[in-house]
């Protein structure tokens, strides 16, 4: 695989870009930094991977996002140029972009700043607002899709899977669209999608900006996704108690549930951030707990009109009348319930007890499915699911049920009395297929073998000749090899190119040939040359060189030299 990459280094794609060298490498594709040689610009190439070239699927994702982003024009969007989809080479060239992933920067971070992120959040509506008006939904809207340049500006990449209006949708088979850590409750569930999804990805994207953390983080991804579907996160201000009340009550709306409940667009979001901007002690009124249309974020627009200020409570009246007469009436009521109650004891004869006993079956060895869990509680039960690992069942069979067979338990379904049923299914055996990370970014590809495969990264440090500093070279065990969950693998990780040093030789006095063939001796670049009078040296050879001889350099440097025009001449002149 390290050759059928170097073998680009160098070549012109099309007569017009010529490849400087690797920048990253993702499981489709190949990122290299190229010059544009009509437009005399780098640009960044992004090349589809030789053995995935004639894969359908991959070639449609490749396909869909040199669409998306060449249907969407915004500052906050990394630009597209070109595309060539030839049956030997599909390459999209885009706007180079020099930074680093908002994921990067929260993991070297942590907690980022209210105004950090509130400039950051800010420059992500403006893009995803843009794009949504385009009819493109993103779909995976997660911190390793965001760069920050170093003046501050923001970045959305990889529309690879993103929804083109009126367009044949990209799908993956047997796993949900996006990032388990970061995919809304509907991609999870395989629902019907829309702009509203990447409200909910922006919304943990916010989560972990606010408090350097997931909001859901499991063994497994399953269950993470069913986290997304069912659990409520944890309010980031119990993480971060220095988080203004409005930037958490937007992050939760964003995140909530139910599409309906959330903020119905980019726009309508971005308002409430620039009112929390503006007075970072806005709170906003808080929804109803039901669905109706008052909710936060959907028929109702909160705006500062409906704002409530953090005032002082009213002082407490001096008079204690009040008091009295609330205590004697309090004392007047509880004694007419309690006689009423005593009075309905003595003259009632006998009650009716509508409760039922029922017997718990044996569910294990049956095969679960929504239907099944919905014809559970359609009778007697509230169902719990969890998932497990065996390698003695087969994915989707459960292995295990509380109560256990044969049990007894008491119900009574017109007092809502119901028996709670908790279920263990299988999610396959505890084994995995270890990926390709070969040119993933290091600290990427440890998190990845962390959180989505349970495996422990080691780290070694090698030389590599063209993979810049930080990228996995290769890994062992080899990409494909299966693995248990919890076993190591090593992450051979480029520390940059090898540097080799020779000692300055002296130029001195040396002509133009001389010099061309010690620095290619040496390995060497000719650098600036400039040329001045001297008396003590002969026309057309070196006074001066700008490295010391004997002084310790890397190859590949550039020497600058000054070359002797010889003796200056004389002043001429008529005489007076």
């Amino acid at each position: 695989m390290m050759d059928s990459f170097e073998k680009y280094v160098g070549q012109v794609f099309d007569k017009r870009y010529r490849i400087i060298k690797v920048i990253g490498i993702g499981g489709m594709a190949v990122v290299f930094e190229a010059t544009d040689l009509l437009m005399r610009r780098n640009v960044a190439v992004k090349m589809l991977k030789d053995d995935i070239n004639n894969d359908t699927q991959a070639v449609k994702r490749f396909i869909n996002e040199s669409k998306a982003v060449a249907m969407l024009s915004h500052p906050n969007i990394v630009n597209i140029y070109d595309v060539s989809v030839k049956d030997n080479l599909k390459y999209i060239v885009m706007e180079l972009v020099e930074g680093i992933t908002l994921k990067n920067y929260i993991l070297k971070k942590g907690v980022l700043s209210f105004h950090e992120m509130i400039s950051i959040t800010e420059q992500i509506l403006l893009a995803l607002d843009h794009a949504h008006q385009k009819g493109i939904v993103h779909r995976d809207i997660k911190p390793q899709n965001i760069m920050m340049l170093k003046n501050g500006v923001i970045k959305v990449a990889d529309f690879g899977i993103a929804k083109l209006p009126n367009a044949e949708t990209v799908t993956m088979t047997d796993k949900a669209i996006g990032t388990v850590f970061y995919i809304s409750p509907e991609q999870a569930s395989g629902k019907t999608i829309d702009r509203r999804s990447d409200i909910y990805s922006l919304g943990v994207t916010m989560y972990e900006m606010a408090t350097g953390k997931l909001p859901f983080v499991a063994d497994s991804p399953v269950t993470v996704a069913i986290m997304q579907v069912k659990n409520r996160p944890r309010p980031p201000r119990e993480i971060n108690p220095q988080l203004p009340i409005g930037m958490e009550q937007i992050i939760m709306s964003a995140m909530e549930k139910n599409p309906d409940n959330r903020f119905q667009s980019a726009a309508q979001m971005l308002r409430h951030v620039a009112q929390v901007k503006n007075n970072p002690r806005t709170v906003f009124k808080m929804p109803k707990t039901d669905n109706s249309s008052d909710n936060f974020g959907h028929n109702q627009q909160p705006s500062l009109s409906n704002v409530k200020k953090l005032t002082p409570p009213p002082r407490a009246s001096r008079s204690m009348f009040p008091v009295i007469a609330g205590v004697a009436s309090a004392f007047l009521i509880v004694c007419c319930i309690s006689a009423v109650v005593v009075l309905n004891k003595l003259f009632t004869v006998t009650t009716t007890d509508t409760s039922k006993q029922i017997t718990i079956q044996e569910y294990v060895g049956l095969i679960y499915s929504e239907e099944f869990e919905q014809s559970l509680e359609a009778s007697y039960f509230d169902v719990e699911v969890d998932y497990d690992y065996s390698a003695k069942y087969d994915r989707n069979v459960i292995i295990a049920q509380d109560p256990l067979p044969k049990e007894k338990r008491k119900v009574n379904p017109e007092k809502g009395q119901r028996c709670t049923l908790k279920l263990t299914v299988c999610w396959g055996t505890e084994t995995c297929e270890l990926p390709d990370l070969a040119y993933d970014d290091a600290r990427d590809a440890a998190i990845n073998l962390r959180t989505n495969y349970g495996l422990i990264p080691v780290e070694i440090r090698e030389e590599h000749e063209y993979l810049s500093e930080g990228y996995v070279i290769r890994t062992d065990p080899e990409p494909g090899t299966t693995l248990n969950v919890g076993d190591t693998v090593t992450l051979y990780v480029s520390s940059g190119q090898k540097i080799e040093y020779v000692n300055m030789p002296d130029f001195t006095k040396c002509d133009e040939a001389a010099v061309m063939k010690m620095l290619g001796w040496n390995k060497l670049e000719l650098g600036e040359v400039t040329r001045e009078y001297s008396d003590d040296v002969a026309v057309g050879l070196v006074i001066r060189q700008s490295r010391a001889h004997g002084a310790p350099t890397p190859t590949g440097t550039k020497i600058d030299f000054v070359m002797s025009l010889g003796p200056k001449p004389a002043p001429t002149g008529d005489a007076e």
